[in-house]
């Protein structure tokens, strides 16, 4: 179905006047006004979405997901009002100033129709940039974790903000706060990383720079969704208590408290049997009344009919409308099936109490006074296409998605998340090189650099006729441009996942006739089995995909020097070449300018700086394995499988060289309630300007609970000219070694502690260790506990 088209010139409203309207009034005393003058069916209508132009046969939605695509009668439908409109530009490829307009008249339609002139609220995703025909392709969060630069994340969501707004979108569907449990899941690329506080932070960052310029952003999804058993989508979730409150919980904490975020999406996980959709201690205990969140809970897409089709805990749509709204599931995405007419059925029938509906409603309707959308002065044209007269400028030629500046920011992160994990004999950066092999099947295809959720992933390839939108230069490309007077050829050598090793031939050839072999290796992002990454897209092992170990091994064959780059949505097991390949490139799917920053590293332009928000097995088998283990979640004696990853978490090398030294002394001693400031110097001693990554990790020897050895507790990106040096201090607050306790409850116990600077997770790469013991009693460390370590850089002189 098409945004329908509704006359330019509006018809008033027939009860669009009254105190609900006066903005002077407070939102709370305007909503009452409002829900009091509301039928049943009216205020039903503003708790669900429609998504116009959703393709019922199967291929534009999820398995599971058709069969709940009903055809709306729009002209019916709106008389009553309506909650949402499902991505009105992300469903199809539109000129994003036609897109506006027709939004717009969409929106006056919706305003017209019903008694009140009351407008949806519009959402999208934009988890790797706006996913919106011919907007900026941003690197996915993986690379976001790979920066460790929460500032850096926060100005490129404000710039995602601006372009949304920009269209007359109000809410965004992100950021993936799952922290990473197995990397076989297809939804890695997605997350930030494998640790609590990494994700916390850039998480909380990214809220920030979304709700700095007007758009609404959707933490997803609440709760436990990475957790799921076997790394397979939506399969349940085993996770026990702990591993909830101190691995789970905490990013979605930090973002709601620290980043004041306003919407939550569920997650599709069950825990224990109880559906998060259904489940009130999750939506109504901890995020409401412990937590204190008083914004929207939306459903994940038909999280609430799989409540009914897929868990099998609800009777039907009415059945499935109880259980989500009890639990408090505030809004029905993307369109409506159970909280439409099955759930006036419901209400009316008495198994749903009415007073449940008013308490969603007034939290919908608090939003949109929040947004502007119950003023008086509303327009359904944003801004930028509005003229003298209040109506379209123009319709095309007038929204830029991918200015300029947009391209310098997707260029800093791509540049900052690129990993050097090895670098043997230092042949990088490259040389005096006149002949390189660019081999691999992610060597020559723009859509290599994109992720799962970017629009020319995610919708562009159903639409094979229209061009990108986006201009994506290659590894390829971007390597020949980047080495003007070398001999650069190329050979895919095979593809991403198929098993055809014809190729392979070719790519051995021109490597033999090469100086150095750059072998550019990794994943096709996808949907549901159409990648080898992405929604959907589990992986048995960490193998590479298809045949690109085969065409690996003929490569290093040849004696030649092979470098390999790996452009992918999670680590791959790369152990059996760790003593052969010359040098090892990592890069999460780094968006549109990510060949250029490939290229840059590589050539030694740009200094890389990224550090592994993940580890990278050595082998593919053996997991699920994370940095965060007790002790016999280690290497030991009594099993013949060791899990030490060939790269750490936190692991990434540098063209320059950097000393640590102490810091100031700390105290020997800190109450259980305290705070201390302790910290190092680091001093570039190389030849050219760098970045360090400070982290600090704490170390816990004895707990009554068993302990990660080691978890991150803060850190700082320090970028230092050559020759020069700061001082990096962390304010560590007793909070930050609070964890569940035997009672089930969050604590501060006193003892000994660790707190270790370190240039990774690993034990060998500690720089300092700070001892420190905690005095007093035991604490119970509630939600007004300190989630952040503060860091303060500054220049030391000489």
């Amino acid at each position: 179905m098409a945004i329908p088209h509704a006359p330019d010139a509006p018809t008033a409203a027939p009860d669009a006047e009254g105190p609900w309207r006066d903005p002077s009034l407070s939102a709370a005393a305007r909503v009452d006004d409002l829900m009091g003058r509301m039928t049943l069916e009216e205020k039903t209508a503003q708790l669900y979405g429609v998504w116009v132009g959703a393709d019922g046969d199967g291929n534009g939605v999820a398995p599971h997901q058709n069969d709940m695509v009903d055809p709306v009668d729009w002209d019916s439908l709106i008389t009553r009002g309506l909650g949402q409109l499902t991505r009105p530009f992300g469903t199809a490829p539109v000129d994003p100033a036609t897109g506006a307009v027709a939004l717009a008249r969409a929106q006056r339609e919706i305003a017209d129709a019903n008694r009140f002139g009351i407008p949806a609220l519009a959402h999208e995703e934009c988890l790797a940039g706006f996913t919106a025909w011919s907007a900026t392709a941003y690197p996915v969060p993986l690379a976001w974790g790979a920066t460790f630069d929460p500032a850096l994340v926060a100005g490129m969501a404000r710039r995602i903000g601006e372009d949304m707004r920009a269209v007359g979108v109000h809410q965004g569907l992100a950021p993936v706060l799952d922290v990473v449990r197995d990397l076989r899941w297809g939804r890695v690329e997605e997350t930030i990383g494998e640790d609590p506080y990494l994700v916390a932070t850039v998480g909380t960052a990214y809220v920030r720079g979304l709700q700095s310029a007007g758009i609404i952003a959707t933490l997803k999804h609440f709760a436990g969704y990475s957790a799921s058993a076997g790394a397979r989508n939506l399969a349940p979730v085993r996770a026990g208590a702990r591993e909830l409150a101190d691995v789970i919980l905490p990013p979605f904490e930090m973002a709601l408290r620290d980043g004041g975020a306003r919407s939550v999406m569920h997650s599709y996980a069950e825990i224990d049997g109880v559906p998060a959709a259904a489940d009130t201690r999750l939506l109504t205990e901890l995020l409401r009344e412990t937590w204190g969140f008083d914004g929207t809970v939306v459903a994940d897409y038909f999280g609430i009919g799989f409540l009914e089709t897929l868990h099998k805990i609800a009777a039907g749509p009415g059945d499935a409308a109880r259980l989500a709204l009890t639990a408090g599931v505030d809004v029905e995405l993307p369109t409506v099936r159970s909280y439409g007419d099955a759930l006036v059925e419901a209400v009316r029938d008495g198994l749903v109490t009415e007073a449940l509906v008013d308490r969603a409603l007034r939290r919908v309707l608090l939003q949109k006074c929040e947004l502007g959308l119950l003023d008086p002065d509303w327009s359904p044209l944003p801004p930028v296409l509005r003229g003298a007269d209040g109506e379209a400028e123009s319709v095309r030629g007038t929204v830029d998605l991918d200015t300029p500046a947009n391209r310098e920011t997707a260029r800093l992160v791509a540049e900052q998340s690129c990993v050097l994990l090895a670098n043997d004999g230092g042949v990088l950066p490259l040389r005096d090189t006149a002949r390189i092999a660019v081999v691999g099947p992610r060597a020559d295809d723009p859509l290599a650099m994109l992720g799962c959720y970017s629009f020319p992933s995610h919708v562009g390839v159903s639409h094979p006729e229209v061009p990108l939108g986006v201009d994506i230069p290659t590894v390829l490309a971007a390597l020949t441009d980047e080495f003007p007077g070398a001999a650069v050829r190329h050979a895919a050598g095979c593809d991403v996942d198929g098993p055809d090793t014809s190729g392979i031939a070719e790519a051995v050839r021109l490597a033999q006739d090469a100086d150095v072999c750059v072998a550019v290796l990794g994943d096709r992002a996808g949907l549901f089995g159409r990648g080898t990454s992405g929604e959907g897209c589990d992986a048995s092992d960490l193998s590479l995909p298809g045949v690109q170990a085969e065409l690996l091994d003929a490569l290093l064959a040849t004696g030649i020097p092979v470098v390999a780059v790996l452009v992918t949505g999670r680590p791959y097991a790369l152990g059996r070449w760790a003593d052969r390949l010359a040098a090892v490139v990592q890069a999460f799917f780094p968006g549109e300018e990510g060949g250029p920053a490939l290229a840059g590293v590589l050539s030694g332009r740009v200094n890389p700086s990224g550090r592994l928000p993940v580890g990278v097995p050595y082998g593919p088998g053996g997991q699920p394995w994370t940095y965060l283990q007790p002790p016999l979640g280690l290497a030991g004696g009594v099993s013949n499988l060791d899990p030490t990853p060939l790269f750490p978490f936190g692991h990434g090398l540098s063209y320059t060289t950097f000393q640590w030294e102490a810091g100031p002394p700390a105290p020997a001693e800190l109450p259980t309630d305290g705070s201390a400031d302790i910290g190092v110097v680091v001093r570039n001693t190389g030849d050219r300007d760098g970045a360090e990554v400070v982290q600090l990790y704490l170390h816990d020897p004895v707990a009554q609970t068993t302990r990660p050895q080691v978890r991150l507790i803060g850190y700082a990106r320090v970028e230092l000219a050559a020759g020069r040096a700061a001082e990096v201090r962390f304010r560590f607050h007793a909070d930050l070694a609070s964890f569940t306790g035997v009672g089930g409850h969050r604590i501060v116990e006193p003892g000994d502690l660790e707190l270790r600077f370190a240039t990774s997770s690993a034990p060998g790469d500690v720089r300092h260790t700070v001892p420190l013991r905690l005095t007093g009693p035991e604490r119970t460390a509630g939600h007004d506990r300190t989630l952040h370590c503060a860091t303060v850089v500054e220049p030391v002189a000489g």
